[in-house]
């Protein structure tokens, strides 16, 4: 069992930056590949990144470059910085585990946090 808290969102001016954490509990959390999603009202939950136990990282296309995902498991946390933020990036933040193997979609995982707002205003 993985219980997952995001924290870090708010609201930023376009061009700027914002680092997500997503905290975990439970004692395996090293072997877990955990992921970042974003949701925008009206829209369907969407990949952004994701880092697998041995340190694999994954971005969709839209924010390679900007975003970078890290994690350290002596605090069993996972970050994601994200720079040069535009309003389009405007959405609600989920962090999400699964246990092996990175996932592509919000059905590969099953562990959730809250979600964290992030607008971003031109």
């Amino acid at each position: 069992q993985v219980q997952l808290v995001e924290s870090g969102g708010g609201l930023v001016q376009a061009g700027g930056s914002l680092k997500l954490s997503c905290a975990a509990s439970g004692r395996t959390f090293s072997t877990y590949t955990i992921g970042w999603f974003r949701q925008a009202p009206g829209k369907e939950r969407e990949f952004m990144s994701a880092i697998s136990g041995s340190w694999r990282t994954y971005y969709t296309d839209s924010v390679k470059g900007r975003f970078t995902i890290s994690r350290d498991n002596a605090k069993n946390t996972v970050y994601l910085q994200m720079n040069n933020l535009k309003p389009e990036d405007t959405a609600v933040y989920f962090c999400a585990a699964r246990q092996a193997g990175v996932g592509w979609s919000f059905q590969e995982y099953g562990y959730w946090g809250q979600g964290t707002q992030v607008t971003v205003s031109s």
